[in-house]
């Protein structure tokens, strides 16, 4: 499987891949801590590609990687809808508190994105991490 980083590791702004290249989506009071990315050729509940969290060292926007197996998953509800990320490892730092910790914040701050951007209040939340082999 190829995977695309569309937003690299330590950045306040969330990218997404378009025909035009890797537009600014919003701004995040949270850096990433991790690359983030997607698994090009496919389609997850959102209708986007199946989102891929990337640990190890920090990888500039358009880098690929290819994987034959992931190594985990971010289970996570965006706006009612089951948007999970597959996890990457590569080297370096590994800490499940820490990925949980991140992503409870942002499923948060998803949340006020709704309010503020369209008004509403929407399902966003954390459920849980799977590390499915150690290296």
């Amino acid at each position: 499987m190829k995977i695309v980083i569309e937003t690299p590791k330590y950045s306040f702004w969330k990218y997404n891949k378009t025909e035009n290249g890797y537009e600014r989506v919003f701004f995040s009071p949270l850096p990433t801590i991790f690359n983030y990315g997607f698994v090009e050729g496919t389609e997850s509940a959102d209708g986007m590609e199946e989102d891929v969290v990337v640990l190890g060292p920090r990888l500039s926007k358009g880098s690929t990687l290819k994987r034959d197996a992931f190594d985990g998953m971010v289970k996570f509800l965006d706006d009612s809808v089951r948007d999970d990320k597959k996890i990457v490892y590569i080297s370096g730092f590994r800490s499940s508190v820490l990925l949980a910790y991140y992503f409870r914040l942002y499923a948060l701050f998803k949340i006020f994105l709704y309010v503020f951007r369209e008004g509403r209040i929407a399902t966003c939340r954390f459920e849980g991490i799977e590390f499915r082999k150690l290296r």
